[in-house]
């Protein structure tokens, strides 16, 4: 199965045609998040520059989806992981992919205008060749073409960087909908985790976030009501406060209504959650809410103190990596975070 992944999209597009690769200047990776940066990136296979309505360019890259997969295993978690985890990731990484391409096709719906998938956190990691090694591609080519299967169809694998302790389950995150493969389950492996085992597995820019599985933001109250007003666009006035409405099964708040004294509003779900209350985006949603009174300078503080890094639902990317650590197999990772789920082979 070939597949078109967009790369990057910009004014113009920078790029350097090699014997059998091409390097993109300027890729921006985690758009909207706290690693949001740019960087080059060498890729395989055939590029297309479009040209968009607007008069920007894309960077469109076809490719095999084994291939494929090579990059993303590797740009979603280091290619010197445990090899149980990088097979982990092959297989649900490859589930999803099909998944998404199959959904498309059968309801006429695009996920992106002009290709299958983005490169970026919003469908996968694909960062090129740079971080590939040949334990990525043994990983791919001893899973070749296994799925997570649920009921004879293949499973949209969710994953994310850490629970804190908990998954999450689907409809707390997107549709209101039982997923049943996508359950909460404990997960104790991601806060057992060693420093050693984090240099290993994470690439070199998640290894900046070090307080991923318990952490804590505070803001001024001017602070925050700045922040909230640049991302939602409205003026809530003095935040007055925020109250969480619903959790799901880990924790995770769903419904979150933000006073002000200007303006109230009920938000959700998760994500928008994480994107209002940070300049980037919060960790997570898992979080308790602390208002800190000031009596000496008039000025409160908020304290968000919180779990987890990521939506939550199914795979915990550093639980597995613990979980291969210790012994378990790609088989007994699967099934601990996609409930109910079995392995299949996907059409050839």
């Amino acid at each position: 199965m070939y597949i078109r992944v967009g790369i990057v999209t910009a004014p113009h597009i920078e790029f350097e045609q090699r014997e059998h690769t091409f390097v993109l200047k300027n890729v921006r990776i985690g758009i909207g998040f706290h690693w949001d940066r740019y960087e080059d990136q060498e890729f395989a296979g055939q590029l297309e520059i479009r040209t968009n309505p607007d008069g920007t360019q894309t960077a469109i890259n076809t490719l095999d989806l084994e291939d494929y997969l090579c990059s993303v295993i590797s740009s979603e978690m280091s290619a010197n992981s445990p090899m149980e985890l990088l097979k982990a990731h092959a297989v649900i990484s490859r589930s999803w992919a099909i998944r998404q391409i199959v959904n498309r096709k059968s309801s006429n719906r695009k996920l992106h205008e002009g290709f299958d998938l983005c490169a970026d956190d919003h469908c996968q990691r694909y960062e090129g060749l740079r971080r590939m090694n040949e334990r990525a591609v043994q990983a791919v080519r001893e899973t070749a073409h296994q799925v997570l299967m649920y009921n004879d169809a293949v499973c949209d694998c969710r994953y994310y960087k850490c629970c804190g302790g908990r998954s999450e389950v689907w409809r707390t995150c997107w549709e209101d909908i039982d997923v049943p493969y996508i359950q909460s389950v404990e997960c104790p492996y991601c806060g057992r985790v060693s420093a050693k085992t984090l240099r290993l597995v994470l690439n070199d820019y998640d290894q900046e976030t070090t307080d991923f599985h318990d952490w804590k933001v505070t803001y001024t109250a001017d602070e925050l009501g700045q922040i909230i007003r640049e991302k939602s666009g409205i003026d809530f006035g003095e935040i007055v406060d925020l109250i969480p409405l619903h959790r799901g099964a880990s924790g995770r708040i769903d419904s979150l209504q933000i006073v002000g004294t200007k303006h109230t509003e009920v938000i959700g779900k998760e994500l928008k959650i994480r994107l209002w209350l940070s300049r980037s985006c919060l960790y997570s949603s898992w979080f308790e809410v602390s208002h800190n009174p000031s009596p000496v300078t008039g000025n409160p503080s908020w304290t968000l103190t919180g779990h987890g890094w990521g939506h939550g639902a199914g795979l915990c990317q550093i639980g597995a990596a613990q979980m291969a650590e210790e012994g378990y197999t790609y088989e007994q990772i699967l099934a601990h975070y996609y409930v109910g789920s079995r392995l299949g082979v996907a059409a050839k």
